[in-house]
């Protein structure tokens, strides 16, 4: 649910492809859930604009407008933000949905129709039919996600992320380790992935 984690995931993608080895790259999603005090059962009538600006503080005109600055920096890299439909939700559901997606082999693309899901179309995280179908778009079985939904197993998972991302000093996302050696905090620009990538 964080905007500079999909602008990040597009900058990464695009080094990625510069980059002469390439195939021998595996790319492993960590869950990091920015508000886990959201309410499972939120149900929120207002726009994320409105939630963020009770949230923080804000006047509804200046989360308009910092919002406005995330759009155009995600239309640089080809993507498109609907703040308007977005909705605030406790994410822990799609984590486990992601943690699920992994173990099939589907995290990387599973990934991307979440962000989708969330930035572009305003899918609620918090309803599990919107989850399932969107787990259901990359082959994962009925059963299996409503399951997933709410595993203990999973949501240990999402929780042991959570903490090696601490145990690294993770104070925000995206961030980037690659070969637990080299950090790249924040949504850089291709170049900078391609440095590091090389660099390993």
């Amino acid at each position: 649910m964080c905007p500079f984690c999909y602008i990040g995931k597009r900058n990464f993608e695009q080094a990625l492809e510069q980059f002469k080895d390439k195939d021998r790259v595996e790319v492993e999603w960590k869950s990091f859930q920015l508000d886990p005090t959201i309410p499972h059962d939120l149900n929120y009538e207002g726009d994320i604009y409105q939630y963020l600006a009770e949230k923080k503080g804000w006047s509804y005109e200046q989360s308009v407008q910092m919002h406005q600055q995330v759009v155009d920096m995600a239309k640089s890299v080809g993507l498109e933000y609907n703040f308007e439909k977005a909705k605030p939700a406790n994410s822990l559901k799609a984590h486990c949905l992601i943690q699920l997606a992994k173990l099939h082999g589907k995290g990387d693309e599973l990934e991307e129709l979440l962000f989708k899901a969330h930035f572009t179309e305003g899918k609620d995280f918090g309803d599990e039919a919107e989850l399932l179908k969107i787990g259901q778009q990359v082959g994962l079985e009925e059963a299996m996600i409503k399951e997933a939904l709410n595993s203990t197993t999973l949501k240990s998972a999402v929780a042991k992320d959570i903490e090696e991302g601490q145990q690294l000093g993770l104070t925000g996302v995206p961030f980037f380790v690659v070969n637990r050696q080299y950090g790249v905090a924040g949504a850089q620009p291709p170049a900078a992935f391609k440095e590091v990538l090389e660099k390993v």
